[in-house]
């Protein structure tokens, strides 16, 4: 799978080619949280990965993307944080050892369980994906007790991984955020939006299906507090939850689960960007 200590070794060597990087912030456990900003212009765009810890492969997704657009002279400042979840990465990668004397409670919010492979929460057994300010804890798989997934935390943005995306993403001022997951090849993108922003944000993600042959959910799938739901209700921007990797794998899913999502659209950002240029959807 691929790594926490390979992302901060890809990070490392991709600052020798002269793009920015940095971090927004630190997890529970003090790990950095890289960003890597490519291309310059008016305008933003954020592409996240990572906040389920054993979405590996969204992670390795956005790096691979990272390299592919690397060379190209894109018009707009394209800002890759392809792990949001370092923590839970490193428990996935290497159980709960990593975690010295904090072993033993962290293998009882796993129920007992010493395999981590399954692990989507932070350290703190927070599912950061349902812990924004997005009509938080009102999800129809939203739990109240700290474990492996779905627990919605103590209150939104209680976590410090969440607050450093939402503090950097207010910083940046993106005009479309998009956040890799796995598994299903579905794209979300509703969360509320009505008239005009609904058919611009429709009409973005029919565009990103069409790219990637993804299926588009609509309606919010009972789904509530997650970093898309943020985007779309308190930003107003397009914001979408991309699914990668077919159904057909299980999870722990191997890296080679994303080949054929990223030979079908190694540059999504980029396309997704000139579609909303030349549609007039720039602010």
């Amino acid at each position: 799978m691929y790594t926490y200590g390979e992302l901060l070794d890809d990070v490392n060597y991709l600052s020798r080619f002269g793009v920015e990087t940095g971090a927004i912030g630190a997890s529970v456990y003090g790990r950095i949280i890289p960003y890597v900003r490519l291309g310059n212009g008016n305008h933003s765009v954020i592409v996240t990965a990572g906040i389920h810890a054993r979405e590996h492969v969204g992670t390795l997704f956005a790096i691979k993307q990272l390299y592919k657009i690397l060379s190209d002279d894109i018009g707009f400042k394209l800002y890759f944080v392809p792990m949001l979840n370092p923590d839970g990465n490193v428990l996935v990668s290497d159980g709960a050892d990593a975690f010295g004397f904090d072993k033993g409670k962290l293998i009882a919010l796993n129920g007992g369980n010493a395999d981590f492979s399954l692990w989507k929460a932070n350290a703190a057994g927070v599912d950061l994906n349902v812990n924004f300010d997005a009509m938080w804890g009102s999800g129809r798989q939203n739990v109240r007790t700290a474990g492996a997934e779905n627990y919605i935390g103590a209150y939104a943005f209680s976590e410090p991984e969440t607050r450093a995306i939402a503090d950097f993403t207010k910083k940046i001022q993106p005009v479309l955020t998009l956040s890799y997951h796995a598994k299903g090849q579905v794209i979300y993108y509703e969360f509320g939006q009505e008239k005009e922003s609904l058919e611009r944000d429709r009409a973005v993600a029919e565009y990103a299906a069409a790219l990637t042959g993804y299926k588009l959910i609509h309606g919010t799938a009972e789904s509530a507090g997650g970093y898309k739901d943020w985007c779309v209700s308190r930003l107003g921007i397009p914001s979408f939850t991309l699914e990668l990797v077919s159904d057909s794998f299980t999870h722990p899913i191997p890296d080679t689960g994303i080949n054929a999502d990223f030979a079908r659209e190694p540059i999504l950002p980029v396309k997704l960007y000139k579609y909303m240029a030349e549609s007039g959807f720039l602010p």
